[in-house]
């Protein structure tokens, strides 16, 4: 059975530079201040700024690093960030050299980096002045010599400089960049790598294309744009950079989509949540994505007041967001009347497959409908569509979706099935709006039923004392079982847990394997739980027993 949308948009055939600087499509002005430092906002970057640094940059690149020499799509340029203004300008500069922006967390070790860098086959790295010291030890590792490590710097001063010899290389001279309308060209284009969340394995490197991020900006723009539309008014956009840039929330949200939609981003250097809601009420922001994690310390945090009064649009994504949560956090924001959709999606689909429409809510603890020029199908183990209502792996089809892994043939051709891409993800789909239930690889099976842990997790953070929870499974008397993690406020016990579960289950789904107390829930930089880290925890405290 195929799910889609009643309507598709015509998705204009232009490189992604050529779309926010020279097409009607886009929002800002040439005035319009694009990227602004959330500490200092008299630091900030204007439309047009962002276009003559772009092609000084992306001169700079050409001329003393080679990008873009051999033809585009070829050298790939590693950046290692923490959020700030400048940071989406260095995309746009590696992009209009003809390079490949592979984004790596602002979190990583040397030797995450350093596998990063040889799994790109890169020998250019970007960092900011706090991520210097890894920089330089993976560049070492990697025999990048230091006049290849640039540093990235927004403030006192805009600069981009060799670690090697201090040269410059933001030019004084420009290189404008490849403008591009054929189709072809545009699907099969490669200017982003960005590394899945390794959640349950080791990252692969998503190739992103000029059409699958323009793809990915036009049609939720649309969705603004006929919600702006329909009220008669217009809408403000501001958001503010609080998510890692490493990621598709960072790279899609944070990058393009605000710059497209004629609206500022204001960069934190990283997530502070005493800043976060200082800076949301300071500029008044009216948009942001967000992740369960964060929304969680909003709707449990008394330090939440009127931060959130200006706020209109809110989403979240990254990892299921239970109803209860859903609702109590929501009830802080807009003055209560912002209700947080969910979105879903992966970096491999540049983003959302599904959305709310702006306007439109839903408090059934779906993640929306499915967007506009997408197609959904729900499949069995067989890869047989499943029944309406019944749930299957999702299955996707559209102009956002990936061509494959980075020099991985054998897992991009394990991908796709028919031209349908195997997202992994578990779903049902009642009245038009889809319910992601969990991860294949995630769901535990319990003497053969299914138990989905993010079901377990939203009952579990619906407990007042829970700060936290993660589940998994483990083995136990031939089957496998339900194992909590919790962080908790105060004292309550293992039984009270379980029993709290207990009232709001089928009995399959309790939680057999016991509760574990700890201090904090693993989570990767997007706010999703790292279960084999949990796992590995839990087999090494059954090989002690």
């Amino acid at each position: 059975m195929l799910y889609q949308a009643d309507q598709n948009y015509t998705v204009p055939d232009v490189d992604v530079l050529s779309l926010l600087f020279d097409s009607k499509h886009c929002d800002a002005a040439e005035d319009t201040k694009i990227h602004i430092e959330a500490g200092n906002d008299a630091n900030s970057v204007t439309k047009s700024q962002a276009r003559d640094l772009t092609q000084r940059i992306a001169h700079g690149l050409r001329r003393n690093f080679n990008i873009g020499t051999a033809g585009p799509g070829k050298d790939v340029v590693v950046c290692i960030s923490s959020g700030q203004p400048l940071l989406p300008v260095f995309f746009y500069g590696v992009v209009a050299a003809g390079g490949v922006y592979s984004a790596a967390s602002s979190s990583f070790t040397t030797p995450e980096l350093a596998r990063q860098i040889t799994q790109g086959g890169s020998n250019l790295l970007v960092c900011s002045p706090d991520t210097q010291e890894v920089a330089v030890a993976a560049a070492k590792q990697c025999g990048v010599p230091l006049n290849r490590v640039l540093c990235l710097k927004s403030s006192p001063e805009w600069g981009l400089t060799s670690l090697g010899n201090n040269q410059n290389c933001i030019s004084n001279e420009k290189l404008d960049w490849k403008r591009i309308t054929n189709k072809e060209e545009l699907e099969h284009s490669l200017v982003c790598l960005l590394y899945s969340s390794g959640t349950t394995g080791p990252p692969k490197g998503v190739l992103l294309s000029h059409s699958n991020i323009v793809s990915a900006a036009f049609i939720t723009g649309e969705l603004g744009r006929e919600y702006t539309a329909k009220r008669g008014s217009p809408f403000e956009y501001r958001t503010l950079a609080h998510l890692p840039a490493a990621h598709i929330a960072g790279v899609q949200g944070y990058f393009i989509n605000p710059f497209y939609m004629g609206g500022p981003v204001y960069w934190m250097p990283k997530f502070d949540f005493q800043k976060f809601l200082d800076f949301n009420k300071r500029y008044q922001i009216t948009f942001f994505f967000s992740v369960p994690p964060i929304y969680l310390l909003i709707a449990k945090s008394p330090a939440v007041t009127d931060q959130f009064e200006h706020l209109e649009i809110a989403v979240s994504g990254a990892a299921p967001l239970g109803k209860e949560l859903q609702l109590a956090a929501s009830q802080k924001l807009g003055k209560g009347k912002t209700l947080i959709s969910q979105t879903w999606g992966l970096s491999e689909t540049t983003g959302s497959v599904t959305a709310m429409p702006w306007g439109k809510n839903d408090d059934t603890g779906s993640v929306s409908p499915v967007l506009p020029n997408m197609q959904l199908r729900l499949v069995d183990d067989d890869g047989n569509d499943v029944a309406a209502g019944q749930r299957g792996e999702v299955l996707v089809k559209g102009p956002v979706v990936t061509k494959g892994y980075h020099n991985s043939p054998k897992v991009t051709k394990e991908a796709f099935v028919n031209g349908w891409f195997l997202t992994g993800d578990i779903a049902e789909i009642h009245n038009g709006l889809v319910y992601i239930v969990d991860r294949k690889k995630e769901l535990i099976k319990y003497k053969g039923l299914q138990v989905a842990p993010a079901e377990l997790e939203a009952i579990l953070l619906s407990h007042p004392i829970i700060l936290d929870a993660a589940v998994i499974g483990v083995e136990q008397d031939g089957t496998e079982v339900p194992r909590a993690f919790v962080v908790v406020g105060k004292k309550i016990s293992e039984e009270e847990i379980k029993s709290f579960v207990k009232s709001k289950v089928a009995s399959y789904k309790q939680i057999r394997g016991g509760v574990v107390f700890v201090d904090a829930i693993p989570k990767n930089a997007s706010g999703k739980i790292l279960r084999r880290e949990l796992r590995d925890a839990s087999k090494k405290t059954t090989a002690k027993l």
